[in-house]
């Protein structure tokens, strides 16, 4: 099935899918936040359209463990999508993901303009594929 993650920020989601086989994940969008309304109506339209069978939601814990704003804004995200999609929805550790991000594309050369547009969804493809490979582990 097809798995979609996303990593929500104040500005933007990012969403990345995977493929069929759960294997590969891949960058598809960084997506411009309007309201909370308008912005989890366009992730379930894409859900649908993607046919993906299960939603996985960044969970940016602090380092030490804890939540903190930003994992409360992610839960309720994630409690506001669940009320329109009939798949699930769960949480994954997304702890220096965008700072990842960032890095790869800072050492790809890409300039700081581009970078913004680019961060989120690269950083979303982090978590689905930490997300994957977990699970693929769990397998063996």
């Amino acid at each position: 099935m097809k798995i979609i993650a996303l990593d929500i920020g104040t500005v933007r989601i990012g969403i990345a899918t995977s493929d069929i086989m759960e294997i590969i994940a891949s960058a598809y969008e960084s997506y411009r936040r309007k309201n909370t309304d308008e912005d989890v109506k366009y992730i379930s339209q894409l859900v649908n359209n993607l046919n993906a069978g299960l939603v996985v939601i960044g969970l940016p814990l602090k380092m030490d463990g804890t939540e903190g704003q930003s994992v409360e804004m992610a839960k309720n995200f994630g409690e506001e999508l669940a009320k329109v999609v009939s798949v699930p929805i769960c949480y994954q550790d997304e702890r220096l993901s965008t700072v990842t991000a960032q890095k790869i594309l800072i050492e790809s050369g890409m300039r700081r303009e581009k970078r913004k547009d680019k961060v989120d969804s690269l950083a979303a493809t982090i978590i689905l594929q930490t997300y994957l490979d977990k699970k693929s582990n769990m397998k063996v």
